[in-house]
This record gives C-alpha cells, structure tokens and sequence, in this order.
C-alpha cells in the first residue's frame, strides 16, 4: 500500500494517542524524530516515500545525523523512535520488510543520575516560608515528591479523589496511563491537609480542574514548569549548587531506600518501572550495595559451616 509522508506520520501519531497511550509530550518527540527522517528523504533522497526506504537509506540517515554531531544519546532516541514508526507501518500492512533491522544505535555508557542526600532534601524543604501564601502548596509538593517517588507529570495530575489519607495510599496515573497504588508517608499527608484546608479552598473553582490536588493562583491544575522553577528557587536559596530537577526528587526517593536496603522489586512497583533494570541503576549509587548483598547472602560469606 502506498503512503506519502503525511499521512504515515498522521497515522503514526493516532497509532501512538490511540494503541500506545503516549503522553503529548512523548509523541510530539517521536513525530519530531519521523519529521526528521522525513525532511532527510527530501533533501538527500529525491523525496522518496515511506515505501521506498532501505536500510542503506537509513543507515545514510544515521551518518547524517551523526555529522551533524548529535550526541550519541540523542541519535539512539532518533533511532528508537524511528524503529517504533516503521513497526507501525508494519502493524498496518504498508509496508512488508522493516529497513531499520538489524540496525543498533550506539553503545550508551550508563549515566547515574544526580541524588541529594537526605540532609539536602531536608534544606531545600526547610527554605519553604509557611507564611507566604502558596508556603503550604510547595511545602506538600515538596513531600510528596520526596515521599512517593512520582514523576512531575504524575505530580501535576494527582487528584483529590485519588488520595486516600486513612490507608495511607495515593493512586498515581503514570506512563501509558497505568495506575499504580503508592504509599505515602504521614509527614507529605499532614502538609496535604494544611494545604487543603487552607490555600485550596480559598482558590477560585475552575471548570475541569476542581479534583486536581496542586493548584495555581487561578485554581487551575499547576505546569510541570511551574513546579520545575519552584524546585529551582528553593534549591538555589538552599545555596545547593548541584542541577537539581523534580525528577531529583524521584532519583533521590529510589537511592535512599535502596541503600536502606529495601526490595529492589518493591521499588520498581513504586517508581512504575516496566522493567527491573532499569530500576537496577539505583544500586550502582551506592557503591556499597552489591558488596554487602555479597557478604549478607552468599554461602561462602556466612558463619555457618558448610558440608
């Protein structure tokens, strides 16, 4: 069947709206990458359509990009997006043989993320002022970030109705728009409440934003950068000079309690993790991790006589 390049790419995003449930922000980066692609066939391969490309064609692509001197993260994210549209094409029978396989992206060296201790977290979260008038609004987004782990997406779609102070349980809808049940600790719940007895009642009630929990002064659901500044500014007055992010926090909340030795498995359910590895950066952070799992489990480390 053939396709011409708009209407691949318009299908491609319905594929990812409707059949990935990818976040707007997650498939404007991959029709970013194919709009990539797509200008290159243009410029360099006399405008060839999606059903002509080889895997010469995409290699050529890659070396583009290359030259360009795009890091190598950046072209492995290219090529990941760029494999999911013709697996697409594939899925809706446009096109028979796949040109991006057997092709791999480069070798990335893992990048351990930046972590705050707990003292840090504890300093950034002091130089919040309760008198202000939005003091317990961050004060409680500070926590919970700390508390739960969530990204700063999940962070700005928490809802009222999905806070269960009493079991001590928040329902959080991540990537994919899974659910996944979280605990949540007293501390983040007692600033919640201040929050939501105070400030949030005070809001204007916004048509569609009355259940989401953080609020701006419109009483509208608060931006990922919204809160992304917010961290900024009282990381900066903390006099932290590390790059610290929301996603600090969620780094942060995975590393203390893996160097507390909590079940790496039990993390993973609690970030929303699909895969086990990744949560597994979490022990290379503390460079004391498998060394004293070693010594804790291994027969050959243990006091007890072997036959």
């Amino acid at each position: 069947m053939f396709m011409d390049w708009h209407s691949a790419i318009k299908g491609f995003t319905m594929y990812l709206k409707l059949e990935r449930s990818l976040s707007k922000h997650s498939i404007e980066a991959y029709v970013d990458d194919i709009n990539k692609l797509a200008n290159y066939t243009i410029q360099h391969l006399r405008d060839k359509s999606v059903n002509d490309l080889t895997r010469m064609d995409i290699e050529a692509f890659i070396a583009n990009i290359f030259k360009n001197g795009l890091s190598d993260r950046s072209q492995s994210r290219i090529l990941s997006g760029i494999k999911a549209f013709f697996k697409y094409l594939i899925i809706e029978d446009i096109i028979v043989d796949n040109p991006c396989s057997g092709i791999e992206g480069p070798k990335l060296a893992k990048v351990l993320p930046d972590t705050l201790s707990y003292e840090e977290i504890q300093l950034i979260i002091a130089q919040v002022d309760l008198s202000s008038d939005f003091g317990h609004r961050d004060r409680a987004i500070l926590e919970t970030l700390y508390a739960c782990g969530i990204r700063v997406s999940e962070c700005t779609e928490l809802k009222c109705s999905n806070l269960f102070e009493q079991a001590g349980i928040i329902k959080v809808v991540g990537k994919g728009n899974k659910e996944r049940l979280v605990p949540i600790g007293e501390k983040a719940i007692h600033h919640i409440k201040l929050y939501k007895d105070g400030l949030r009642n005070k809001l204007p009630q916004t048509k569609g934003h009355t259940d989401f929990l953080f609020l701006n002064r419109f009483g509208k659901k608060l931006s990922r950068i919204s809160i992304f500044n917010m961290v900024k500014k009282y990381t900066l007055t903390a006099g932290i000079k590390k790059d610290i992010s929301p996603h600090t926090f969620r780094h942060s909340f995975a590393t203390h309690l893996v160097e507390g030795g909590a079940n790496l498995r039990a993390v993973q359910e609690m970030l929303g993790h699909e895969s086990i590895t990744t949560t597994e950066i979490y022990t290379h952070l503390d460079s004391n991790f498998l060394r004293n799992t070693i010594l804790a489990y291994h027969p050959r480390n243990n006091n007890l006589k072997l036959s």
